[in-house]
């Protein structure tokens, strides 16, 4: 199998090495982490160095996957490594318990969690997050670092803005848009467009505040 290596290693690369230990279209070569000393056994697997090792094993590696929860972090980091290695391959992960249609269409780098559903004709964008028992149903879009909690789910034709995150059980009916850096929170209902760089909750959802692109949302 090709080797490739986890890029991060917190809490989501834990559930992220068990889809690629199942999916078995990959072994893990090693973890590579900006604070865990190097040599530390995380989830099995050695840390190997920062994001600068890769100058040194990227011609041993297929590529890698990054395994950063938060989408600002997340994109950082793909931007640092995409600087030092401009040829790097970020790989998609998408566990065998997910049901994916075969026309559906997913981005570089993006991870489909256990028990997420998504539907025919939709397309998913690069180093987005599909996470556990979500469904994203058929005729939607989602652009590039999008995160979709566990449990929310995307009604047909829904269109997510650049880095959006559906937060945890949330649900978006058919045809809304969500704008770019946009977070709906837990447990809400959206029933109408939200603009881009809102926070917005509640049932229905309404927009609470706005937001700065690099502001976290898991703090």
């Amino acid at each position: 199998m090709k080797k490739i290596i986890i890029i991060g290693a917190g809490g989501h690369a834990s559930v992220l090495i068990d889809a690629i230990e199942k999916e078995k279209k990959y072994s893990i070569y090693g973890i590579i982490d900006p604070v865990r000393p190097v040599n530390t056994i995380i989830y099995g697997y050695r840390v190997i160095g920062t994001e600068g090792v890769l100058l040194q094993i990227n011609k041993h590696i297929h590529g890698g996957i990054a395994a950063i929860e938060d989408n600002w972090s997340r994109k950082k980091m793909i931007q640092t490594i995409q600087a030092l290695v401009p040829n790097f391959s970020f790989i998609s992960s998408i566990h065998p318990s997910a049901y994916v249609s075969s026309d559906v269409k997913i981005g570089d780098g993006t991870i489909v969690m256990a028990g997420a559903v998504i539907n025919r004709n939709t397309i998913i964008g690069e180093q987005c997050i599909v996470n556990t028992n979500s469904s994203v149903d058929h005729d939607c879009i989602l652009g590039d670092y999008v995160s979709i909690a566990p449990g929310a789910t995307l009604g047909r034709q829904v269109k997510i803005g650049n880095s959006a995150v559906i937060s945890l059980g949330a649900n978006v009916i058919h045809s809304i848009r969500i704008g770019e850096h946009t977070i709906i929170g837990a447990g809400s209902t959206v029933l109408k467009n939200i603009d881009p760089y809102s926070v917005a909750y509640g049932t229905p959802a309404k927009i609470i505040r706005s937001r700065n692109q690099e502001d976290s949302y898991l703090s």
